[in-house]
């Protein structure tokens, strides 16, 4: 799905997932970002923000490119002999997951996906069901303790030994003291010849474009959006190796042949997402 060239409207759910204490009416990032992946659990509220996201340009294409990112950026590291991957602000399941990719090069691969909405956790644990090595646990990025402190997360991983630490669009969500508190506990936490990954939407030169999305996204459980360019996000990769070609459009990171159609058309002044993977020495 997330490869098709023309976006197709899933069909609409008038009730959506149902989750004990869960509030249909508040516009949720996660659920917004299965609408534009073709997924089906998602709310009115939800999809009408994306709908009203979607006529932005670019907006369905973004999300496929950063999909097809983090499934690049999985293969890669697995193949580089990664074995435990902590993706944090997963998102909801969706097709080609963290777990598949990194399975289909070493099956003993095991994944943590955590993730503050009820709703991933739900899916995730259905997903899940039969899989003991990967699990799915509620956690908030912004209280990053919460996590690597959680007893599953860390029965789950040996942290003693290199971990894949995935923030994909995450950090855009979140501002920049609780982004640097979040890679401050990585760095804390994750030994020598670990990764981290990162996704994080940039304003480029359309001002009023970035306008309209932060207004969009500031009703939702996440609030607005944050725009940050290669700079700011270098900052986070202090004393780390950027793996090549650094900080660049997620699109344009080693892309397979069927990830790259159309990328010398692709206006770098848009507002897109930029992505980024470092090791720790």
């Amino acid at each position: 799905m997330d490869d098709e060239k023309t976006p197709q409207a899933p069909a609409a759910d008038p009730s959506g997932p149902e989750v004990p204490g869960l509030d249909p009416n508040v516009p949720n990032v996660a659920r917004i970002y299965d609408y534009y992946l073709g997924g089906k659990d998602n709310f009115a509220a939800d999809r009408a923000r994306a709908e009203e996201m979607m006529r932005l340009p670019g907006t369905v294409q973004a999300a496929r490119n950063n999909r097809a990112f983090l499934r690049r950026v999985v293969h890669v590291l697995a193949t580089e002999g990664i074995r435990q991957f902590l993706d944090i602000g997963a998102g909801l399941p969706t097709q080609e997951n963290v777990h598949q990719i990194a399975e289909r090069v070493d099956p003993a691969s095991r994944t943590v996906y955590v993730d503050f909405d009820p709703v991933v956790a739900v899916h995730a644990q259905a997903l899940l069901a039969t899989n003991d090595t990967t699990i799915a646990v509620t956690g908030d990025a912004r209280d990053p303790e919460g996590i690597f402190g959680n007893p599953e997360v860390r029965e789950h991983l040996d942290l003693e030994k290199p971990v894949a630490v995935l923030l994909v669009a995450l950090t855009h969500f979140l501002s920049d003291e609780q982004v640097e508190n979040l890679v401050a506990h990585v760095r804390r936490h994750v030994p020598s010849g670990s990764y981290l990954v990162v996704t994080q939407m940039f304003p480029g030169d359309r001002a009023e474009l970035v306008q309209k999305a932060v207004a969009i996204y500031s009703g939702t459980n996440s609030g607005p959006l944050v725009g940050r360019d290669a700079k700011q996000i270098a900052a986070w990769f202090e004393g780390m190796e950027m793996l090549e070609p650094g900080i660049v459009r997620v699109e344009r990171w080693r892309p397979l042949l069927q990830d790259s159609e159309g990328l010398a058309e692709v206006d770098e002044g848009a507002p897109g997402i930029l992505g980024a993977v470092g090791r720790f020495p």
